[in-house]
């Protein structure tokens, strides 16, 4: 989306809201906003359609375009990409890691590099951390990256703090999306067992491949997290 098209949804959000404009009424045309928001209408068309995948915009062609009621915000939703800190945090508990190790690796594990589509010849970083909230273990994450790009961020074998911001401001890659599988790790797996501090705790693990804007596989992720804490939605839609 263009820098004008998202002021101009924001706009639209503004009017929706300053003209008290409640879910099922109609907005004016689209010549109309186009007029009052001095844009085109390729411009204001753009700014609708992300409105409408938001779900803040219900269009029907022939009749109209009507607002919806908003959809709630879900943190853990798995349609969008949070990193664990952002999960931590935005459930209001105290983050904090516990650096288990910085391995470099001459060679490439054939499972890893099939996922990343490298050969088995490419160097690699494996950073492994334990995640804590208010002081007690909630997450494990083990991280693949090629050397050519992980050697950048290493501060004399040492790690801490988010690994988005520092491959995008330190080795100039962001992150954009990933591939997620949601699984349950087999019950003799050593990583799952860190976590297992009360009766009623259950773990989860995400399988994550990360790429950036250029759809390069960066990143590949272990991300074992316990079920008692973190709690994951995805919208479905028909």
């Amino acid at each position: 989306m263009s820098t004008k098209q998202e002021n101009i949804k924001q706009l639209i959000e503004e009017y929706i809201e300053v003209n008290q404009i409640e879910p099922g009424e109609r907005l004016p045309s689209e010549a109309e906003l186009s007029r009052l928001f001095c844009v085109s209408r390729a411009t204001l068309r753009g700014a609708v359609r992300q409105l409408e995948t938001e779900g803040k915009l219900l269009v029907k062609h022939g009749s109209g375009t009507f607002a919806t009621c908003p959809l709630p915000s879900i943190p853990s939703s798995l349609d969008r990409l949070y990193s664990i800190g952002d999960m931590i945090r935005s459930a209001g508990l105290r983050e904090d890691e516990k650096l288990e190790s910085i391995k470099r690796m001459t060679v490439c594990p054939p499972d890893i590099a099939e996922r990343m589509r490298f050969s088995e010849n490419e160097p690699m970083i494996v950073l492994e951390r334990t995640r804590t909230a208010d002081g007690e273990a909630v997450a494990h994450s083990i991280n693949w990256m090629p050397e050519t790009l992980a050697g950048s961020i290493l501060d004399g074998g040492s790690f801490s703090g988010s690994l988005f911001q520092s491959l995008e401001l330190k080795a100039g890659v962001r992150i954009v999306g990933a591939y997620s599988e949601l699984t349950v790790p087999s019950h003799d797996d050593a990583h799952m067992t860190r976590l297992l501090k009360h009766p009623q705790a259950t773990v989860l693990l995400l399988k994550q491949l990360h790429y950036d804007e250029l759809n390069r596989q960066v990143l590949y992720s272990l991300d074992y997290v316990r079920s008692d804490i973190f709690h994951f939605w995805v919208r479905r839609t028909r």
